[in-house]
């Protein structure tokens, strides 16, 4: 008979990923997983193998989360380009105490890991790719409504829309006053609002 997991395997990753995300793959230490996975060295290693193999499972876990949550923001828009003109919002109106007011974990990873681990890397890009298809798959859907023109390139539009969502959070991490964010998210939003064909 199969033995138990003597640990709750999405609470693990779910403090993995935390951690992970504040401090980095390089900075994150297996003194610092143990205390924050309430494991012992062996048993982080018996259940996920090995430190990278536990990067990239948060990594996925951050990934699918975010684009599951975007996936359904869209859903409950009115139209493509509202729920992404609204989707800048979200991160302007974020609780001081939420953990996406800082850079997204993909993004940091890229820099963390982009000359020293190929592995992780590799998926960080394909992870950006995918979201990055997200964005252009809406506008794609827009042009398809009407409300943007036929001549409107959705590989650009979301290759910008990508780049301000960067700054956006950016701005976030770097602790930007409130009424700054909000207002530079307001003129991202408008911006996307402002495409809308009449």
């Amino acid at each position: 008979m199969a033995r138990t997991a003597a640990y709750d395997r999405d609470a693990a990753l779910d403090a993995a990923m935390a951690l992970f995300w504040d401090k980095g793959y390089h900075a994150t230490s297996l003194k610092d997983l143990e205390a924050g996975l309430h494991m012992k060295p062996g048993s982080i290693y018996a259940a996920f193998t090995s430190k990278e193999n536990l990067y990239l499972l948060a990594l996925a876990r951050y990934f699918e989360a975010s684009r599951a949550s975007f996936r359904a923001a869209m859903a409950r828009a009115d139209t493509p380009l509202t729920g992404l003109a609204n989707h800048f919002r979200t991160f302007a109106n974020l609780d001081p105490s939420d953990k996406a007011r800082q850079a997204c974990m993909v993004t940091k990873t890229l820099i963390d890991t982009r000359t020293t681990d190929p592995e992780i890397v590799a998926k960080a890009r394909e992870y950006l790719g995918a979201m990055h298809q997200e964005f252009k798959s809406c506008f794609a859907q827009a042009i398809a409504q009407g409300a943007l023109s036929q001549s409107s390139d959705p590989d650009r539009l979301a290759r910008r829309y990508q780049a301000n969502i960067s700054a956006l959070r950016l701005e976030l991490a770097r602790g930007a006053p409130d009424e700054d964010v909000i207002a530079l998210a307001e003129d991202m939003a408008h911006e996307i609002e402002a495409m809308t064909l009449a």
